[in-house]
């Protein structure tokens, strides 16, 4: 029988010994599963990270491009730039830590794509903006607003199925570490009771034996059951005595704490290992709770198993080398058949492990709380109001900037119709029913209307959002506040029809203006051409004035060509300020423009003694500037070196070349110079300087008009002077290659007309027929033709008389006046023209109407010659000779080439 119950108990011995080594084994593996979910949780709090630095590095790029379309400040592209990189950064490690991931590949994959898009708009805006200014880059700006709001769709949506994977993740570690640690507690208490079942079998056979012996002699015969469990170096296992002494030290108390059992066995308590303000602490705790003393050191470890209760608890042990072992301790008391307690028994398990993943789960508690707040902050930061609703257009979440919009708390609004919030709630509604359709809505407007009735207008942008499944979940929406915006629109708006009507008002005024300088230029040319013909006539009279008359007559005629220069000047000035001077630059050979200019200004400077210098002028040196005006600029300021020198004086032209594209050309004189303040008051209209007082004639315009026509091409004016010594006026212009073609303009019609006089007075006499309603114009010209005995003048006072008479007698050359009565001086060129029996006849407009648009006009309507009122005799002559010339050579023949060549001519000489 006996033999029997020991089989029994060996089989049942070996059963329990295997299951207790597969329980040890089980709780082995569920240790080591928390510390692959603390790196997974890791692992997903690294992508949780990433996706929000990627957030903000575009958030960063989007407001520092903002900035520079304020500002137009070249830093904030550099801060956008330095934003790129550092989102590419971000990108390439979201790559490398989803790569065992499809789905989470696919999604970085459709996130990089829409990075890409936001990245290239925001550089073709940029280029818009840089290019054309704000208004044409507006669309590509609100392309970027849409593509900014995907991009945080999709951001957002993977931080939200990020953080479902981490809750997750979290829940199975808690459960793992619960599981080890209720494991553990089953199988101390397992083995606890499977020890006490061994001795009191063992205490049964032997029966008769010394209950005193010691229990030390008692636990070492347990067998091999015994042996496996002391013996395992996973747990720690420490039996003491009533008395505290320590009888047992296995081989995982001594792997765990480092102290050999020799060293401990019947010497300290597991007290004296242990941390003693951890078991005072305890004590203190036991003490409240059982109100009742409890002493310090091993009394407080084991106070509660020797009541029966259950207690398992941590405990810091003390290592062998001062270091800290962190365990979870199961006390149990040993007692003897009778149930006196004849000591303790307490198994450990390093808890070290445990507590590493407490630890670890509360830093990423923390600092998932930390990333909560950081992502919530990014939303309550953006200057949108964003909402997501749910499939029915329930609001889920908002922000604060919605709650501004709305005068609502956000508790308000979740919950709440999103189209409850619109002044137009079926248009709202079908906006969010649009975006959960295609996916998206861009730029919708609508208005706003908040618990106070405040509108807001809006611009509405959408885009669906889904889970980690891809089954849609609702719609995410941002709502930009344009009430502003369209304030500056509409001003602006009224701003540009009121720039269209001044602009309309400007062109009518500027007509107008246009319209009274032609007629005042008429109405003054028309008695001056009086004036200054007779005046002549008188002056070259047979025979000649007297002294007295001729000085009269002198200064008859210095008044009339001053008033007329006054004239000149002034519609200059006028044409200048109103846009209408046109100006054909060319590159124009330097040399030959001071040769006419010499040739034109040294008889004047020969009246009063004064020397004139110009320079040499060696290699071929090209400005590139309009001929006749750089003339014109030319003439008059060397004309003012002579009129302000002194008698006997001299006047010098001088060049320079400044660096490699300009050329400097300076007229100085040595004349009584100019003060400080004079030379501050200089380029302003009719200001003499104090000169009106003085014996110079002058208008105060003409060096405004020099400055004008300079800066019209490309140049710039600028004066030197000293008071006593002399100024020196300078332009600037730009130097210019050589033409390809360099036509020399000699004096080709000089000698033309001089042949052409030449042939004219040796041969019979011929007709002019002269067309004019004004008798003192037709009493001028017939004196002045009275004293060629080459030509005979025949006279008609209106176009229709003109024309007839043509038509009859074949004149010739015929003079026309413009303004006639009745048919204009235009419309009878045209019928003479149309006419077979007068086409051939050259035909000279005389006109009051000088403006240089009036002359082009004239010569475009096939006029051979414009000449313009007052008659300047000498060039009235000129013109008449190449006209016959013509008339001679040409006959019935087509005169086009020529006359475009004497166009060109009149061109450059009335301009």
């Amino acid at each position: 029988m006996k033999a029997v119950s020991v089989e029994r108990l060996t089989l049942i011995g070996f059963g329990i010994t295997l299951l207790a080594l597969l329980m040890i084994g089980g709780i082995a593996w569920n240790i080591a599963v928390p510390f692959d979910a603390v790196k997974s949780i890791e692992h997903t709090r690294k992508i949780i990270d990433d996706l929000s630095e990627l957030s903000v590095k575009l958030s960063e790029a989007e407001n520092a491009q903002k900035a520079y379309f304020l500002t137009k400040e070249e830093n904030f592209i550099k801060q956008r730039n330095s934003r790129f990189d550092d989102v590419t950064i971000v990108i390439q490690h979201l790559h490398d830590l989803t790569l065992d991931n499809v789905p989470q590949q696919a999604r970085m994959q459709q996130l990089q794509m829409a990075i890409d898009e936001r990245v290239a708009i925001m550089h073709a805006s940029q280029k818009q903006f840089d290019a054309l200014g704000f208004n044409a880059a507006r669309a590509l700006f609100n392309a970027g607003l849409l593509a900014s709001a995907k991009v945080q769709s999709i951001l957002t949506e993977a931080i939200v199925d990020e953080q479902v994977l981490l809750d997750e993740r979290k829940l199975k570690a808690a459960f793992r570490i619960k599981l080890v640690v209720g494991s553990v507690g089953f199988l101390l208490v397992f083995l606890s009771l499977w020890a006490l079942q061994i001795r009191r079998a063992t205490l049964g056979r032997m029966a008769g034996e010394q209950t005193s012996l010691k229990v030390r002699e008692v636990l070492l015969k347990m067998g091999a059951l015994q042996d496996a469990i002391f013996n395992s170096p996973n747990f720690s296992i420490i039996a003491t005595d009533a008395q505290g002494l320590i009888q047992i030290f296995n081989v995982g108390a001594e792997h765990m704490l480092g102290y050999d059992a020799v060293d401990v066995v019947n010497r300290i308590s597991p007290a004296d290992i242990s941390d003693a303000d951890e078991l005072a602490a305890r004590a203190v705790a036991l003490s409240a709770e059982f109100n009742t003393p409890v002493a310090l050191g091993f009394d407080a470890l084991i106070f509660k198993a020797m009541r029966s209760l259950e207690d398992i608890h941590e405990l810091t042990y003390i290592c062998r080398d001062g270091s800290r072992l962190q365990a979870i301790v199961s006390v149990t008391a040993l007692r003897d058949a009778q149930g006196a307690v004849i000591g303790s028994l307490l198994i450990g398990t390093d808890n070290t492990a445990r507590k590493q993943v407490e630890a670890e789960q509360a830093l990423l508690d923390q600092r998932l709380r930390d990333q909560q707040f950081y992502t919530r902050s990014l939303i309550e930061a953006n200057i949108d109001a964003l909402i997501t609703t749910d499939l029915n257009g329930v609001i889920s979440d908002v922000n604060h900037q919605m709650e501004a919009i709305t005068g609502c708390t956000r508790e308000e609004l979740i919950g709440a119709p999103f189209k409850k919030y619109f002044t137009e709630p079926a248009a709202a509604e079908l906006a969010m029913k649009r975006a959960l359709q295609t996916g998206k809505v861009s730029n919708c407007e609508l208005t706003a209307i908040a618990k106070d009735g405040k509108e807001t207008e809006i611009s509405y942008n959408a885009s669906t959002i889904y889970d980690r499944e891809r089954r849609l979940q609702g719609v995410f929406a941002s709502a930009r506040d344009v009430t502003e915006y369209k304030l500056f629109e509409q001003k602006l708006q009224n701003s540009n029809i009121e720039l269209e009507l001044a602009k309309a008002v400007a062109e009518k005024a500027n007509l107008a203006k246009s319209e009274f300088l032609s007629s005042m230029s008429h109405e003054l040319r028309t008695p001056l051409n009086a004036v200054l013909g007779f005046a002549q006539l008188m002056a070259s009279d047979h025979p000649p004035p007297s002294e007295n008359q001729k000085l009269s007559i002198d200064q008859i005629l210095q008044a009339g060509w001053y008033l007329l220069r006054l004239i000149n000047e002034i519609l200059d000035l006028a044409m200048i300020e109103s846009g209408k001077v046109s100006i054909s630059k060319e590159s124009i050979l330097l040399a030959d423009v001071l040769l006419d200019c010499q040739s034109m200004i040294e008889p004047q400077a020969q009246t009063r003694g004064i020397d004139m210098i110009f320079p040499v002028i060696d290699v071929p040196l090209y400005v590139f500037a309009d001929r006749t005006r750089l003339k014109q600029v030319m003439v008059n300021l060397l004309s003012n070196a002579i009129k302000y020198n002194q008698d006997e004086g001299s006047v010098t032209v001088e060049y320079v070349i400044r660096g490699d594209c300009r050329i400097r050309i300076s007229v100085k004189d040595a004349g009584k110079g100019l003060s400080p303040e004079q030379v501050g008051q200089l380029f302003q209209p009719f200001n003499r300087l104090g000169q009106d007082a003085g014996n110079e004639e002058g208008t105060g315009i003409g060096l405004v008009v020099t400055k004008q026509l300079v800066e019209l091409m490309g140049g710039v004016i600028g004066v030197e002077s000293h008071v006593g010594v002399g100024s020196v006026f300078w332009i600037e212009l730009a130097l210019a290659s050589a033409p390809a073609l360099h036509a020399e303009t000699g004096d080709e019609f000089e000698g033309e007309s001089s042949a052409g006089e030449q042939a004219v007075h040796g041969s019979s006499q011929r007709s002019l027929l002269y067309v004019e309603d004004n008798p003192a114009n037709l009493a001028l010209v017939e004196q002045l033709i009275a004293r060629r005995s080459d030509l005979k003048l025949l006279t008609a006072v209106d176009a229709h008389l003109g024309i007839a008479t043509a038509q009859v007698c074949k004149p010739d050359v015929i003079l026309m006046d413009i303004n006639l009565p009745g048919l204009s001086g235009f419309g009878a060129l045209k019928i003479l023209a149309n006419d077979p029996l007068t086409a051939h006849i050259p035909v000279m407009a005389l006109s009051a109407n000088a403006m240089p648009r009036d002359i082009a006009k004239g010569l475009d309507a096939g006029f051979f010659r414009y000449l313009t009122k007052p008659i300047k005799v000498n060039e009235f002559m000129d013109a008449l000779d190449l006209a016959l010339h013509h008339a001679k050579e040409h006959g019935l023949g087509g005169r086009k080439g020529d006359m475009d060549r004497h166009r060109q001519k009149n061109e450059v000489e009335l301009s």
